[in-house]
């Protein structure tokens, strides 16, 4: 697949529906250097995930009983809201640990949610049965080609606002974003994947040399927390390179994030600053690095009633 034709086309059709997210250069305290820092979890719904669930919905042919998603909060919400924008049925299924922000983001969307015990790939099974049982079409979060070219789209938008950086460093859940990363910068930076220690699939997979199941935990596990790596950011991804953090790590990025930029984001959302803040990735003295800031809903919500 041209992924580059592919993302170029998602942009195009997504454009007037998700927004333009800014970026910053960061002097983050205790780095030496400068972090250029794409905002996307000021994105509708505060993640990301908003682009791939409207190339999906506009680019396919929606059944009458609409879409269904699993999630494990972000992905539901941006489901949820892309079909609520373009007049389709949604029913979204996420796991109790999504939280109570993500889940009352959610249900303000109008959409039918129901909420499973467990974790991702309890959802996901949820979903895969009533889209057997209805005809619903399943958007899903990470592993279909118009969900990855749709993320890809971020990074084609960062270039053109301008991207300097020689390295990017993204956050890796089921591997959506990456994906798109990879497939729109195909070689030309360096992309740098960027784990918690305790929902690692992608680094498991890569040390297999094949997608294998891993357990799930952690303060980043409602985002970051598949079970196993998406075929397409495996088959993508070979070869790169791949660190872990702690969510002690994890923790610090966002207390970073906040007191340099009263930026205030969900642990996914710091996960690939982690990496630099701990040094698990240390650049190159003449290297200059990046930072995709992915989701910003916090748990709890600072500010829910």
């Amino acid at each position: 697949m041209n992924w580059k034709s592919e993302i170029s086309a998602a942009a195009e059709r997504i454009n007037g529906y998700a927004q333009v997210t800014p970026v910053i250069e960061s002097r983050v305290p205790g780095l030496d250097y400068p972090v250029e820092m794409k905002l996307e979890h000021m994105q509708h719904t505060g993640s990301f995930k908003a682009r791939g669930a409207f190339n999906t919905l506009l680019s396919l042919d929606v059944p009458e009983a609409g879409v269904v998603a699993a999630s494990g909060g972000n992905h539901g919400a941006a489901a949820a809201y892309a079909a609520q924008t373009l007049g389709y049925p949604a029913k979204i299924f996420v796991p109790d640990l999504a939280g109570p922000s993500k889940i009352a983001l959610i249900e303000q969307t109008g959409a039918d949610l129901t909420v499973v015990q467990g974790e991702y790939a309890n959802a996901l099974s949820e979903a895969k049965a009533h889209e057997a049982a209805t005809g619903a079409m399943q958007i899903h979060a990470y592993d279909a080609p118009a969900t990855v070219a749709g993320q890809g789209t971020c990074f084609a938008e960062w270039e053109a606002q301008g991207l300097q950086a020689d390295t990017v460093l993204v956050a890796v859940g089921g591997g959506g974003l990456i994906g798109g990363a990879l497939g729109w910068f195909d070689g030309a930076r360096k992309i740098v994947a960027v784990e918690p220690e305790t929902s690692c699939a992608l680094n498991a997979a890569l040390q297999a040399g094949e997608p294998v199941d891993v357990s799930v935990s952690g303060v980043a596990a409602n985002a970051l927390g598949a079970r196993r790596i998406g075929g397409i950011c495996f088959d993508l991804a070979k070869g790169m390179t791949s660190v872990l953090v702690s969510d002690e790590a994890i923790t610090a990025g966002q207390k970073a994030l906040w007191q340099t930029h009263r930026i205030l984001v969900e642990p996914a959302g710091a996960t690939a600053l982690a990496a630099l803040t701990s040094g698990v990735y240390k650049p190159e003295p003449d290297e200059r690095v990046a930072v995709l800031v992915c989701g910003g809903n916090i748990a709890p919500d600072p500010l829910m009633e």
